[in-house]
């Protein structure tokens, strides 16, 4: 055996009593709401001649917290078991044992917030903007978790940096967790952090959000030859994961909306 030891932190964060207890998943969650809605009104403040306001994205929170938890949780149901979840549907709602797709919860928030934005009349793709610009902070936080559970664990390795989870065996592995933290959150953050301080990109309608979800999909597309494919899954093509095959259209849709918006700039 090689490797370092795996760090056995409680993933529970705050114990009330002996039964109950404030978990670490659930605070990187909030970290990520609350972190997201205060720069997200600070990037609604650097254009205040434009929609989405500050106001709306006070009004938006509320909607995407329950289009990340329905989206993730139904995407988890039909990407990842569905047929256990046919056979088990009450399990289901029984969210607390895990089970959330980031690809499911991505296509929740689209849906809540193009649907907020037509309401309200303005594009959907410059609340996009915003969104794509803040979740790679929950990203971040999620995949700390993530290894805090050590749950998502990577495949076998020799590297010398490879652990040794509670629930992936006694070979060592790759702390794939981290490098999700790493390229989808803190490397996506700051390239998403650095494009909307140029204030001809950010107030180009889409191009944000074209960079978010084309990065996010490079992303985890690399870290998948890492990461251990879910075992209900396994590998597709004898090779690539669902998380490759699903972050695929991604890179695809990513990079027709970066061209879209600098088209409808250029023709502006």
């Amino acid at each position: 055996m090689t490797g370092i030891p795996f760090p056995n932190i409680d993933p529970i964060a705050i114990h009330i009593g002996s039964s109950y207890g404030i978990r670490w998943y659930a605070l990187a969650y909030l970290t990520g709401f609350l972190g997201g809605w205060f720069y997200g009104c600070y990037l609604a403040d650097l254009d205040r001649d434009r929609r989405p306001s500050r106001e709306d994205i006070d009004n938006v929170l509320p909607l995407l917290v329950l289009g990340v938890i329905l989206g993730g949780r139904l995407g988890y149901v039909l990407f990842y078991n569905f047929s256990y979840y046919m056979e088990h549907p009450m399990n289901i709602l029984a969210i607390w044992e895990g089970g959330m797709s980031f690809h499911g919860g991505l296509l929740g928030v689209v849906v809540v917030s193009a649907a907020y934005a037509l309401k309200h009349k303005f594009h959907p793709l410059a609340l996009g903007d915003i969104l794509g610009t803040v979740v790679p902070i929950g990203l971040f936080f999620g995949r700390i978790a993530n290894f805090i559970n050590g749950e998502l664990f990577g495949r076998i390795t020799t590297v010398p940096w490879a652990m040794v989870f509670p629930h992936g065996g006694n070979l060592p592995r790759h702390p794939s967790q981290l490098y999700e933290a790493f390229l989808e959150g803190l490397c996506l953050f700051l390239v998403m952090f650095f494009a909307a301080r140029n204030p001809v990109i950010r107030r180009t309608t889409g191009l944000l959000f074209g960079i978010f979800v084309t990065g996010y999909g490079v992303c985890r597309f690399i870290v998948e030859f890492f990461r251990e494919p879910d075992q209900q899954v396994g590998f597709i093509f004898q090779y690539f994961t669902l998380g490759q095959l699903l972050s695929l259209p991604m890179i695809i849709a990513g990079m027709y909306l970066i061209y879209y918006a600098r088209k409808h700039k250029t023709a502006a």
